[in-house]
């Protein structure tokens, strides 16, 4: 048995969790979300304040999905009910970020500033040389941040760049002077 599988979801208050057919809604305060499912391969019952997932087979495929769906299902209901949150932080001389209506506008250095526009379901705040982006898709969430990283990513020589927060880079030494002999 799968350690993440077996444990149930606890339902907290506010949240509604439906099955229909092959898919799971999750309904709350600050919204819903919608996932596909497998049915041939793991069986969602939602009973007494809680989701359990049960695997029908003890293959490979069956025990591999069985974990996967449980953890989705977990982050639906999370999410619905407190935001998930992802922070970026700039770091380089010059380099800053500032929201322009939907827009994310940054200075990385690059002879124009570089536009990013932000998903309706996802956002984005700037603090200092922090970009916070929240929502309630665990997965949206992470791709947008990573979306915004990709535009400058940390340097490993000078350490300059977009990283996450806690994201530790190790600085690489440079070349070691060749003295001209």
């Amino acid at each position: 048995m799968s350690k993440i599988g077996k444990r149930p979801i606890p339902i907290p208050e506010g949240v509604e969790v439906k099955v229909e057919g092959d898919r799971v809604l999750v309904k709350g305060p600050l919204g819903s979300l919608e996932m596909r499912y497998e049915p041939e391969f793991v069986e969602i019952e939602v009973a007494e304040g809680e989701v359990r997932v049960r695997r029908k087979g003890d293959r490979a495929p069956y025990r591999a999905r069985h974990g996967l769906y449980r953890a989705l299902i977990a982050n639906m209901v999370r999410g619905v009910k407190e935001k998930w949150e992802q922070r970026l932080l700039i770091q380089g001389m010059g380099y800053k970020a500032r929201m322009e209506g939907k827009t994310l506008v940054m200075e990385l250095g690059f002879s124009h500033p570089v536009k990013f526009r932000v998903p309706d379901d996802v956002e984005v705040e700037v603090k200092d040389n922090t970009i916070i982006v929240r929502g309630i898709d665990k997965q949206r969430v992470g791709q947008v941040a990573a979306d915004i990283r990709r535009f400058r990513p940390p340097d490993p020589y000078h350490g300059k760049g977009i990283r996450y927060a806690d994201e530790v880079v190790r600085l690489r030494p440079g070349k070691a002077g060749v003295k001209a002999g």
